[in-house]
């Protein structure tokens, strides 16, 4: 079990990003949850298989179509206990 704090730099509010990583993560059984930043940036945490994880951070830094990633800032973090499913919050 891997956890993982990402920070997403870009253009990633306003274009369905959150929307996107919560569907990728759902789709490769990766527990954590996304959200907006007033910084403009997006921060998730993701938990789950380290084959899965490396996929969804390969996601993440693709992004969805009206998005443009232009840095994805990683850094590993303690796992969040009983944290199931992946899940927006809200802005931070």
């Amino acid at each position: 079990m891997r956890a993982v704090r990402v920070i997403v730099h870009g253009q990633v509010q306003g274009v369905g990003y959150r929307w996107f990583t919560r569907r990728e993560a759902r789709a490769r059984a990766v527990s954590g949850w996304v959200r907006n930043r007033r910084d403009g940036t997006v921060e998730a945490l993701l938990q789950g298989p380290e084959d899965a994880i490396d996929a969804q951070l390969a996601a993440m830094t693709a992004g969805p179509a009206h998005a443009r990633v232009d840095e994805l800032t990683t850094s590993d973090a303690a796992a969040e206990p009983g944290l199931t499913g992946f899940e927006i919050r809200p802005t931070a």
